[in-house]
């Protein structure tokens, strides 16, 4: 029996925004995926401790902030101690283009700009899910 895709969403730092970050819980949540928010002011470590201990299969952060270059690194460098290989790390927030493509570079993947269609979303997890973790 196939559970569902488990995701965990997440705000790093000081971005007291989060209501992109619960449109995204709440669409996932519609189309079948158990969600994990974490709520605001997460440190790099909480969220990977957080998505260690519900064994989730992507971790979503949104972020607002600027501070991209720095968060989504440390969050893969956290998630490679932690032998978290399998694991989706992917996000959205204000990024500029090429940082998106600095990030992707370094194993993070797709990340989305504000107004993307939440469909969109749902079908990128749902496709790196099945092709990356044992379903």
């Amino acid at each position: 029996m196939n559970r569902p895709i488990r995701v965990l969403v997440a705000k790093v730092g000081l971005d007291g925004h989060d209501r992109g970050a619960k449109v995204i819980a709440t669409a996932l949540r519609d189309a079948g995926m158990e969600v994990i928010y974490t709520g605001l002011r997460q440190t790099p470590e909480m969220v990977v401790n957080a998505a260690l201990q519900e064994d989730v299969d992507a971790i979503g952060v949104s972020i607002l902030s600027g501070a991209h270059k720095t968060v989504f690194p440390k969050i893969m460098h956290l998630m490679k101690e932690k032998n978290m290989n399998d694991v989706l790390l992917t996000g959205g927030g204000i990024i500029p283009e090429d940082d998106m493509n600095d990030l992707n570079e370094l194993g993070v993947g797709k990340l989305f700009a504000p107004g993307t269609n939440t469909s969109e979303i749902v079908k990128y997890i749902n496709e790196w899910v099945k092709k990356h973790r044992n379903f």
